[in-house]
């Protein structure tokens, strides 16, 4: 009894669950200035060469594509020091069985993978103007474990600033506890963010390197078999966000919470932005915009489907 007492008595510092938000939004940064590598053409900037840049630590005399590749080499290696010491700050300040720790231990786990899948598409030179289906997949897992690194430490910030999670608590018994049926709807809707989000990233692919004149032309070579498979892909991304729409409002539907309708909203303002990027035929400020839109979207998600599997995080976001 005096043991669980003790835990319940440590409360996380503010400034740590400030320092958690913090690494969470330049990780989002991170991404978006990833996206303008990708934009730019930017990628093969620093050669075939991982962890060095054309062979040195610091290009000289370097071209624009290098400094664009190289200020992301540059963010990433900054983003693996936030994280270690975001590691090592947690596990200090949260007692053991803390949900916090766990999370910040898979965020740990998926930089290290994040950073190897970016030496693969490097060396293995998936990119610049490569148009194979091997960068297509590799394209897809990458976005894949960036969606999970950034939801990881978003849960990360998210249960260290849960007052009532203290160390001592049976989560089994949460769980059980818990209405179930909101199981389904909460990993369905995971999954399917996820999967529009690996499609959107094929998409945005696909129109840097295959512009489009026009709309009506843009339309056209997505249904032409002459068209490569990337621009033949691009009706997944739209396909699979009508799909992951539904599955979203049967989560938000079955929570109903003030952050259910956050995410509700959040999730409209993607679809406005994601029209835009058609209609205005994927210019890179509005690819930017999208991704950022998309990035707070998942946040907001991650956190939304731990409300429902593991309880409220706190008054001001439940019902």
């Amino acid at each position: 009894m005096a043991t669980v007492a003790a835990m319940a008595g440590k409360r996380i510092p503010k400034a740590l669950v400030g320092y958690a938000w913090l690494v969470v939004a330049y990780n989002v940064l991170v991404i978006l200035w990833g996206a303008v590598v990708r934009a730019t053409g930017s990628g093969a900037g620093c050669g075939d060469n991982w962890p060095l840049c054309n062979g040195d630590y610091f290009p000289h005399h370097p071209r624009l594509a290098t400094v664009i590749e190289f200020a992301h080499r540059s963010m990433t290696g900054v983003s693996t020091i936030l994280v270690i010491g975001l590691v090592v700050w947690t596990f200090y300040a949260a007692m053991r069985g803390h949900r916090a720790r766990r999370a910040v231990v898979a965020s740990a786990i998926l930089l290290v993978t994040e950073a190897l899948l970016g030496a693969v598409l490097v060396l293995g030179k998936f990119v610049g103007n490569n148009i194979s289906t091997a960068r297509v997949v590799m394209q897809s897992i990458h976005f894949t474990n960036t969606l999970l690194f950034l939801g990881s430490l978003a849960l990360t910030a998210w249960w260290l600033g849960d007052a009532d999670d203290s160390a001592g608590q049976n989560h089994a018994m949460e769980s059980n506890s818990k209405d179930r049926s909101l199981f389904w709807p909460a990993w369905v809707t995971i999954i399917a963010t996820i999967v529009v989000g690996a499609t959107g990233s094929v998409a945005a692919l696909a129109d840097t390197l295959f512009p489009s004149p026009s709309l009506l032309a843009g339309f056209a070579s997505d249904f032409a078999q002459n068209s490569p498979l990337l621009v033949r892909m691009r009706w997944v991304h739209p396909a699979a966000a009508l799909i992951g729409f539904f599955c979203v409002i049967w989560l938000v539907m079955k929570v109903r919470s003030r952050l259910a309708w956050i995410v509700a909203g959040l999730l409209c303002l993607q679809f406005v932005l994601g029209i835009a990027d058609v209609l205005l035929l994927a210019p890179t400020w509005i690819q930017i915009v999208h991704l950022l839109g998309a990035d707070l979207y998942w946040v907001a998600l991650v956190c939304l489907a731990a409300e429902a599997l593991w309880g409220a995080r706190n008054k001001v976001f439940s019902a």
